[in-house]
């Protein structure tokens, strides 16, 4: 088998990352997401990224946003770049899911349970997601660049686990602010190390 120099590159990291997860040096970092009131914020995205994170393997290839009672469920989500995703329709009646967005343009047009193929999500970026039958039907996507990623729940509280040490960029997006992609803080890890910060964004402005 041969492989190019990017291909060498990618395969080395991917060694790297898998022998630092398997032993046990990983970090864990615990993220509280509070608004200026001090209040929780849900389902806000944080991930780390860094200049060794683009093109590493997928920590899973497969993700699914589902119909249930004319709402796309969940509401928000976050993926790895290379991700695909299927959309099961759970109600008794079709839907008609589509995006214009930049990072991923595409169509289901009518359909039922569950299509046969799913969507690859194969560029970073914001990807907003409407049905064209249903016009108060809008889902959130964001597409990263990375494997460490993860999505606030109702305490505002998001847990990026297994992640190699280093120096990263900790970012926090939030899908009603969805072009004010904000750098956060510049985070260093160690490793076996568990941190917990706490971040306030404008999430409510």
């Amino acid at each position: 088998m041969s492989f190019t120099s990017a291909g060498k590159a990618a395969f080395t990291a991917a060694l790297l990352v898998t022998a630092m997860w398997q032993a046990g040096h990983a970090a864990t970092l615990e993220v509280e997401l509070r608004a200026a009131g001090g209040e929780p914020v849900e389902d806000a995205v944080v991930y780390l990224r860094s200049g060794k994170t683009r093109g590493l393997p997928l920590r899973a290839a497969d993700a699914r946003i589902d119909q249930i009672d004319k709402t796309f469920v969940p509401l928000v989500s976050v993926v790895q770049t290379g991700t695909r995703i299927t959309f099961p329709n759970k109600d008794n009646i079709r839907h008609h899911v589509y995006s214009f967005s930049k990072a991923k343009r595409f169509e289901i047009k009518l359909y039922a349970d569950t299509p046969a193929k799913p969507v690859l999500f194969d560029k970073p970026g914001y990807v907003v997601m409407g049905c064209n039958i249903h016009d108060t039907m809008i889902a959130h996507l964001l597409v990263v660049d990375t494997p460490w990623f993860a999505k606030s729940d109702r305490q505002g509280r998001a847990s990026l686990r297994d992640v190699p040490p280093g120096d990263y960029s900790l970012i926090v997006w939030y899908y009603m602010r969805p072009d004010k992609d904000a750098l956060a803080s510049r985070v260093s890890l160690r490793g076996d190390e568990k941190r917990t910060l706490v971040v306030k964004t404008r999430a409510s402005e």
